[in-house]
């Protein structure tokens, strides 16, 4: 179906620099991202042994690990590592050896979280590399739009047609839950996370209420988070946490829900294309997420939150970078303007700086330290350590 290939050379540079710096270095990103090409790459370049664990004479091979890992020197790839949890114990014993031969890269599917074992074996041995589908790094800024609508899963960006863009998404999801999860141990009938999975793209950049959503799917509160969980811990769903901070405010408690892939949102929405997008009352709560994602991107995603008083004031994101606190505001719209949210939370939590993100093509001042700018010029003031 892909046409194109689009190399990724910033990504490659930083796997490779970690690789120096840690002896395991695991690559996590949702299924059919580019993990397992961009593993390749490192593992034809550097004369990798490379281990595919959804290869059958791999998996043979690796039924007794330590004796075939142990003699090995150099780089090792493991792709699709969270279908051996028994692996990372093992991992750990090779990574401690010293003078160390053998450095590891995997790949996964799924968090550590997600994976039984895998954050208490490979605990302060590993660096993460989280990554997704292609982003406006890879694509250009021109490119803007049909990287939002599609998504950046590289089949469905790179597809021919927006048909066959939207055809591969739902095959995707049909896929994803039928088959992906089982391997993780996730014993859940796919109807039930289907369910959720549809509810929340309706959701999307919403506070979670496990209650509300119980509710109307006919589940325990308890048991849809837990399904919730599920879905995050396997890359396609993200859970923005809320900022704390003591400032006399009666201060939003629950996590907002996004997916992370625009495409896939689309899809579950039934959007076939921009024309559809642009008259979808998911307009605004889908560019929010869009734009969340490539800033996150930028800026990494360990220190990243939104901040919301009980039905008075909001920031969609709020983000640390280098010790300073930085807000965003997403809008959809051709000249947005200073707002009373942006206003108070500037006051109340002391921001360095705000940004109020657009698809448009001018930057431009609206207070003190507060700026309307282009998702693709942010993007990049972001990564050039300017902002």
């Amino acid at each position: 179906m892909a046409s194109r290939f689009i190399p990724r050379p910033a990504l490659l540079k930083d796997v490779r620099n970690r690789l120096r710096h840690n002896p395991i270095v695991p690559i996590l990103g949702p299924r059919q991202c580019g993990k397992t090409t961009l593993a390749r790459w490192i593992a034809d370049d550097t004369g990798a042994r490379f281990f595919d664990l959804e290869d059958p004479a791999d998996r043979r091979a690796l039924q007794e690990p330590m004796t075939l890992l142990a003699p090995l020197r150099g780089l090792i790839v493991i792709d699709e590592a969270q279908l051996r949890p028994d692996l990372f114990p093992v991992l750990r014993v090779l990574a401690d050896r010293r003078p160390r031969p053998a450095c590891f890269l995997l790949t996964g599917s799924a968090s550590p979280d997600l994976v039984r074992g895998a954050s208490e074996s490979l605990a302060g041995r590993v660096e993460f590399v989280d990554i997704g589908g292609f982003d406006l790094g890879d694509v250009g800024g021109r490119a803007l739009r049909t990287l939002w609508v599609r998504g950046g899963f590289p089949r469905s960006y790179l597809a021919p047609s927006e048909i066959e863009s939207r055809r591969w998404r739902d095959s995707f999801v049909q896929t994803f839950l039928e088959r992906d999860l089982r391997p993780l141990g996730v014993d859940v009938p796919p109807v039930m996370l289907s369910r959720l999975w549809q509810m929340l793209a309706h959701y999307h950049g919403q506070v979670w209420n496990a209650s509300e959503i119980g509710r109307s799917l006919g589940e325990a509160h308890t048991t849809v988070k837990r399904h919730l969980d599920i879905l995050t811990g396997a890359l396609v769903v993200r859970q923005l946490q809320p900022w704390f901070q003591n400032i006399g405010k009666r201060l939003v408690k629950s996590p907002k829900v996004y997916l992370r892939d625009s495409g896939l949102l689309h899809s579950l929405l039934a959007i076939p294309d921009l024309r559809g997008l642009q008259g979808h009352p998911k307009l605004g709560a889908s560019w929010e997420g869009f734009a969340i994602e490539e800033i996150l991107r930028a800026t990494g995603e360990r220190q990243a939150w939104f901040w919301a008083t009980q039905g008075i004031s909001e920031l969609d994101l709020l983000v640390r970078v280098r010790g300073r606190l930085i807000g965003f505001e997403m809008k959809y719209g051709d000249s947005p303007g200073m707002t009373k949210s942006l206003h108070t939370a500037m006051h109340d939590l002391r921001l360095d700086r705000a940004f109020i993100v657009y698809p448009g093509t001018k930057t431009y001042p609206v207070s003190e330290n507060v700026e309307v700018v282009p998702l693709p010029d942010l993007r990049r003031r972001l990564l050039g350590r300017s902002a």
